[in-house]
């Protein structure tokens, strides 16, 4: 049986047609990283092409390789449905892991499978989270539009970040903001009073990517 005995996953598709790739021309790799089946029968997941049928196992161990210095963590008190998304993006920016705290319980639709690639680590409450902080030596900063935020365009983020995302609608709770050395908010220009957790993650990683990610190793 394959090691991908779950996969594929969603398939990719472009106007109308599935992308990815067919079954493997001519010989097989002699590489312990493809899997037979893919091989086979073709890769239509969600991955890029640099692993295009790689055993999941493989994938993750090279991304480890690569993972960036930041982790993520949101709450999770009233089931937020943002949760899939920040760990869809947190997979798309290698973040080292993303944090549930709360619920262990979350919806896993958004994350569109990555979930599979991604470390994720479950926290009971604010003080488990804080505590794996300090033993990673990761500066905690608050992710939230509240009265002396910094500006996320203009902070020095530290490489070293785990950053805190609340829920839609309550935002970042005041127990997380006073575990956070400070916060960062996003500048806005509509009627808006705020935006999702996903977007907000992704706007607040790529700021961190800018400042501290080698550009040249992206795909």
């Amino acid at each position: 049986m394959s090691s991908e005995e779950d996969e594929p996953g969603p398939t990719e598709w472009v106007a109308g047609e599935p992308v990815g790739v067919g079954p493997w021309p001519g010989p097989w790799p002699d590489d312990p990283r493809y899997d037979p089946e893919l091989l086979e029968h073709g890769d239509r997941r969600n991955v890029v092409d640099h692993y295009r049928y790689w055993r999941r196992d493989a994938i993750v161990a090279d991304l480890d390789l690569r993972r960036h210095d930041f982790h993520v963590a949101i709450e999770n008190f009233q089931h937020d449905h943002n949760i899939g998304t920040v760990v869809r993006t947190a997979n798309a920016f290698a973040a080292q892991a993303v944090h549930i705290v709360g619920r262990k319980r979350w919806n896993r639709r958004g994350a569109m499978v990555t979930d599979r690639y991604q470390h994720l680590h479950h926290h009971p409450d604010l003080a488990s989270l804080a505590a794996f902080a300090r033993e990673h030596e990761l500066s905690v900063i608050g992710v939230d539009n509240v009265p002396g935020s910094i500006p996320v365009e203009t902070a020095d983020l530290p490489r070293k970040a785990l950053f805190v995302f609340g829920q839609e609608g309550p935002g970042l709770g005041a127990e997380a903001r006073d575990l956070a050395i400070f916060s960062v908010s996003i500048a806005q220009f509509g009627s808006t009073r705020s935006i999702n957790a996903g977007v907000a993650a992704g706007i607040v990683m790529h700021a961190w990517v800018r400042q501290h990610a080698d550009l040249h190793s992206a795909w």
